[in-house]
């Protein structure tokens, strides 16, 4: 395996992480922040919004692990390099959002 096809599972993971926040924030009807809001990642952009804007994560995520080389979830290094970048994602997303809905202050 090429060392490329594992840069783009890193970088699937990453999509993948960032899929879910928006997309749940938007079928819950819940307002979230975006890249498409005033500021962009501070202010709050709509349910809709949110829920296309995981779509296209999804979407980017897919071609990122299943069309670019073999993703296996057998393979443990494919795991490991996606689930990797996912959990530091989450980590950062986290840490990020957390200061706008409190969840850096625990209590």
């Amino acid at each position: 395996m090429v060392w490329y096809h594992y840069v783009s599972y890193f970088f699937g993971g990453l999509f993948l992480a960032n899929e879910v926040p928006h997309w749940v924030s938007g079928v819950m009807g819940r307002p979230f922040q975006s890249p498409f809001a005033k500021p962009p990642g501070e202010g709050l952009s709509s349910s809709t919004v949110n829920v296309l804007w995981g779509a296209f994560n999804l979407a980017v995520a897919y071609v990122l692990l299943c069309q670019v080389g073999s993703f296996d979830l057998r393979n443990v290094g494919h795991v490991a390099v996606a689930g990797l970048a996912a959990v530091a994602a989450s980590v950062l997303g986290a840490r990020a959002f957390g200061r706008f809905h409190g969840g850096n202050d625990p209590r």
